[in-house]
């Protein structure tokens, strides 16, 4: 798979997907864009969240809804068709290589860096900014699957030159607890 013509295909789908969302949902307040993985490496999806539906949430689980992506009120919405074709590429990848874990693991890492550098490079280049007039809450996540604590770090810290970061790693010390 060539993760260079990958990478400009899920940076114009993330595009896409967060301008679609902005003009279907920019006066609820968008904050946040995310896109997620799963562990089998076989998706890519955005999710984005706006402060209007964080409204009605129960105040002891509000940070975790605020930052969690599958709790976002759209998830899994935007570039639906750019989307589902780079998923389908992904899974015949897959399925060419079905039997090489270790062609699976440097797979699943490349993707996985891949998505992180599409977002940061979103955000270097103020995309989101010039949208909504501010800076969003960026992350990078993967269902059913947990980063090492000091990875996860490291992304919030990449993605986000906000008052989201600080609030975020806050809440990251409060795990485990």
């Amino acid at each position: 798979m060539d993760f260079d013509i990958l990478k400009q295909q899920i940076e114009t789908a993330a595009k896409n997907a967060f301008l679609e969302m902005y003009k279907k949902h920019g006066t609820e307040d968008i904050y946040s864009f995310a896109l997620y993985s799963d562990e089998g490496a076989m998706t890519v999806c955005p999710s984005s969240n706006t402060l209007e539906a964080l409204q009605n949430i129960d105040e002891d689980d509000a940070v975790y809804y605020k930052y969690e992506p599958a709790e976002w009120a759209y998830e899994m919405q935007g570039a639906d068709d750019e989307f589902n074709n780079i998923c389908t590429q992904l899974r015949q990848e897959l399925d060419r290589n079905e039997d090489n874990d270790e062609w699976f693991n440097e797979f699943q890492g490349k993707l996985y860096s891949t998505c992180i550098e599409v977002l940061e490079k979103l955000k270097n280049e103020n995309f989101f900014k010039n949208i909504t007039g501010k800076n969003i809450f960026l992350i990078f996540t993967v269902s059913d699957y947990e980063f090492e604590k000091q990875d996860l770090k490291d992304i919030i810290i990449r993605l986000n030159d906000n008052e989201y970061k600080g609030e975020y790693l806050e809440w990251m010390e409060t795990w485990g607890n």
